[in-house]
C-alpha cells in the first residue's frame, strides 16, 4: 500500500437514498484520519454515471452494469406497502402479495423494485406516474392509492399520517458497494474491509502478506517437567519427587 502521504485526501462515496454510512463513515474517520471521505448523494438512477466519472466507489442498489462496475452484495431489504393510517391495511401487522389485489399502485419513476409495472405486478398502476418517491408519498397521503418501495425508503419518507406494512412475499431490493473496473484502488479496498467488517489489523488489499515466519523456538522444557503419553491415551506428567521416608527407629 502506498505511503499516507501518497494517497488521496479525500474520498467520494455515492449514497443513494435510503443507506444509512453512519457506521461505516466512523470507522473510516477512526481509520483514515487524513483522507476525507465525502458523502454524495445521488438517486438511483444517477449512480452508475457518478461512479464513472466523479466517485471512487458507492453504496447503491443492485444489480449494477457488470461490464463497467464491480460489486459486493451488503444486505437485502424487506419490501414494504406504505399506506394511509386509516387504511384497512394498516389494521394488519403484516400482509401478503394477494391481499394488495384491490389497491390501486402509485408507481413513481424513480421505482427502484421494478416490480409493479410487470405482469407479477399486484394490483393496478394509478396512471399518473410520480417523478419522485416523495411525490408519490404525497399521493398516498390524499388517499389516491398505496407505494410498494424497500424498508429503508418508508423510512426515509415517513409521515405521522401514513404508515407501512412489510409484504412478506414480495420481491426485494438489494444494497451493495460498487466501484468502477478501472478504479480498483488502495482507498477502494480499504473501504471493502470497513463494509465487510474487517478489522484495522488486515493485511487484505495491502499488498502481499508477509510470508509465514518460521515458528519461534519454544524455551527448553526441563525433563521434570515434560508431559508424556499415556498408556490409555491421557498425558502423564513426570513423577513428583518423592518424600524421603522417616528414618525407621532401630529395633
Amino acid at each position: 500500500m502506498p505511503a499516507e502521504n501518497d494517497l488521496p485526501n479525500v474520498f467520494r462515496l455515492v449514497v443513494v437514498p435510503g443507506v444509512t454510512p453512519d457506521k461505516w463513515a466512523r470507522v473510516w474517520s477512526e481509520r483514515l484520519p487524513d483522507v476525507s471521505l465525502e458523502l454524495v448523494p445521488a438517486t438511483a438512477a444517477d449512480a452508475a454515471a457518478l461512479l464513472r466519472e466523479q466517485a471512487d466507489a458507492g453504496l447503491v442498489r443492485l444489480p449494477v452494469d457488470p461490464e463497467a462496475c464491480h460489486a459486493i452484495p451488503l444486505y437485502t431489504e424487506t419490501t414494504v406497502v406504505v399506506v394511509h393510517r386509516e387504511h384497512l391495511l394498516a389494521a394488519a401487522d403484516e400482509v401478503t402479495v394477494a391481499e394488495l389485489a384491490d389497491e390501486t399502485v402509485v408507481w413513481p419513476l424513480d421505482d427502484v423494485l421494478g416490480w409493479p409495472g410487470t405482469p407479477a405486478a399486484p394490483a393496478p398502476v394509478a396512471e399518473y406516474r410520480p417523478e419522485t418517491t416523495a411525490e408519490a408519498v404525497e399521493l398516498v397521503a390524499a388517499s389516491v392509492g398505496v407505494l410498494l418501495v424497500p424498508q429503508s425508503l418508508a423510512r426515509a419518507h415517513h409521515r405521522r399520517d401514513l404508515t407501512y406494512r412489510v409484504v412478506t412475499d414480495a420481491p426485494t431490493a438489494s444494497i451493495g458497494l460498487a466501484w468502477d473496473r478501472d478504479r480498483h484502488t488502495d482507498l477502494v479496498e480499504e473501504m471493502i474491509g470497513i463494509v465487510r467488517g474487517r478489522t484495522a489489523n488486515s493485511t487484505r488489499g495491502r499488498g502481499p502478506a508477509p510470508a509465514d515466519k518460521p515458528a519461534a523456538a519454544k524455551a527448553p522444557v526441563k525433563a521434570a517437567g515434560r508431559a508424556t503419553p499415556g498408556r490409555d491415551g491421557g498425558r502423564r506428567g513426570a513423577a513428583a519427587p518423592r518424600t524421603p521416608a522417616k528414618k525407621r527407629r532401630g529395633r
